[in-house]
C-alpha cells in the first residue's frame, strides 16, 4: 500500500456512517481530504476537526449530486481547495424508502437512479480530468450486498441501481486504464450504526441477518472504511475493476 501522506482525496457522502469513517481513516493516513455532504453538516465538521489536531488539511463542502449543476460546482471547488484531486470515493447513496413493486412510480424511481446513480456518474465525470494529471489516480465505489444478491423486501429500485454500481465499475475502470485511473468497488452487507440500518432496518430484520452471517456478526462502519483507503492507497497498483464483498461471508463472488 502506497502512503496517503500528501495525497488529495474527495469523499462524497462523507458527514455520516460509512462515509465519516472513510474521510477519517484517509485522515488518520496523512490524506488531505475534501469531506462531502448533503445534510450532514454536523459529522463532515467532525472530520475537519479531526484533522485540524493532526495536522492535516481538510474541509467540508455541501452539494446536491443529484443536480448537475450541483457536482460540477463541488469538484470545481474541492480541487480549488486542494489542489488537484488523486483519491475519489464514492459513497453518497441511499435506500430512500422501501417499496414494492406495484408501489412504484416514476418519481420515486427516478429518485432512486438519481441518488445512486446519476450522482456517481455526473461527480466521476467531473473529477477524471483532475485525477488523470495525477500520474497514478483511484476511484472507489461503495455499492451493496444488495447489489450483488438483492436486498430484503421493499430494496427492488435500491437494489438494482447498486448492481448497476457493480457494472459501472467495471466499465469505467476499462474506459480509464489508460489513463492511470483505477476504479474498484466494495459491496458492503449489515453494517450497523449508520443512518442507513437505524432508518431502513428493524431490529428484528437485523438479528435474523445476523443469525446468517458466518462470522457471527454485523459489520461497522470502520469494517469497511479499513478496505477502502487500503485500495485507494494503491493508486499505482494492479488491480482494477475489481469488487471486494464486505459482508462476514453471507456472499462470495
Amino acid at each position: 500500500m502506497g502512503s496517503l501522506v500528501g495525497k488529495r482525496a474527495l469523499v462524497t457522502g462523507g458527514g455520516q456512517g460509512i462515509g465519516k469513517a472513510i474521510a477519517e481513516q484517509l485522515v488518520r493516513q496523512g490524506c488531505e481530504v475534501a469531506v462531502h455532504y448533503y445534510s450532514d453538516r454536523a459529522g463532515a465538521a467532525e472530520v475537519v476537526s479531526l484533522a485540524g489536531k493532526l495536522g492535516v488539511r481538510a474541509q467540508s463542502f455541501q452539494a446536491d449530486l443529484t443536480k448537475e449543476s450541483g457536482a460540477a460546482g463541488l469538484v470545481k471547488e474541492v480541487v480549488g481547495f486542494l489542489g488537484g484531486l488523486d483519491i475519489l470515493i464514492n459513497n453518497s447513496g441511499g435506500l430512500v424508502a422501501r417499496r414494492q413493486l406495484e408501489q412504484v412510480d416514476m418519481d420515486f424511481w427516478q429518485k432512486v437512479v438519481d441518488v445512486n446513480m446519476t450522482s456517481m456518474m455526473l461527480v466521476c465525470r467531473e473529477a477524471v480530468p483532475h485525477l488523470e494529471k495525477a500520474n497514478g489516480a483511484s476511484i472507489v465505489n461503495i455499492s451493496s450486498l444488495a447489489g450483488r444478491k438483492g436486498g430484503h423486501g421493499g430494496s427492488l429500485i435500491y437494489s438494482t441501481t447498486k448492481g448497476a454500481v457493480l457494472t459501472f465499475t467495471r466499465a469505467l475502470s476499462s474506459e480509464l486504464a489508460a489513463r492511470g485511473i483505477r476504479v474498484n468497488a466494495v459491496a458492503p452487507g449489515l453494517i450497523l450504526g449508520t443512518s442507513f440500518h437505524t432508518t431502513h432496518t428493524t431490529k428484528e430484520s437485523a438479528d435474523e441477518t445476523i443469525r446468517g452471517i458466518p462470522l457471527g456478526r454485523a459489520g461497522n462502519a470502520d469494517d469497511v472504511a479499513r478496505p477502502v483507503v487500503s485500495l485507494a492507497a494503491e493508486y499505482d497498483g494492479f488491480i482494477t475493476g475489481a469488487t471486494l464483498d464486505i459482508n462476514g461471508g453471507v456472499y462470495c463472488a
